[in-house]
């Protein structure tokens, strides 16, 4: 395994794959790094020279934000928002879609699973009253009379 940046890459993978492990580089950025360092991307990790894996490093250390860096820009940006008290960083502290789409339908990546909630049935009710322990049921004296 090779090491770049805090990051081990397998040995198996293509170069132009294998770099899309960092966070912050996608398809194009690696197709982008491969071209300016004149390396071939079908190549695997493992046939990459001592001096191919420092070019590469130096081109993402010097144009790109990656991993820790980038994660923490992101968090100051959401963190910036949420103070302010944007629209955008309210939605993001409920854990709502921000930019506009609908909710009423859709979202459920960021709500999570439906819940079901709807008027229950007097039956229902007395049923759920009846399965209570006395003490939790809502008595005629309350916490402060006794």
């Amino acid at each position: 395994m090779v090491r770049l940046l805090g990051l081990n890459l397998p040995d198996d993978k293509r170069v132009e794959y294998a770099l899309t492990f960092f966070y912050g580089i996608g398809w194009k950025t690696a197709e982008k790094i491969l071209d300016e360092t004149k390396i071939d991307k079908s190549k695997q990790i493992k046939q990459l020279t001592e001096d191919e894996i420092k070019k590469i490093i130096a081109v993402i250390e010097k144009n790109y934000q990656v991993e820790g860096e980038l994660r923490e820009e992101l968090a100051m940006n959401t963190k910036r928002l949420r103070e302010t008290g944007s629209y955008r960083g309210t939605r993001q502290a409920h854990g709502l879609p921000v930019r506009g789409q609908r909710t009423r339908s859709n979202a459920r990546t960021k709500r999570g699973k439906r819940k079901t909630v709807g008027a229950l049935k007097k039956e229902v009710w007395a049923k759920l009253d009846q399965s209570r322990p006395e003490t939790d049921r809502g008595s005629s004296t309350t916490a402060g009379q006794k």
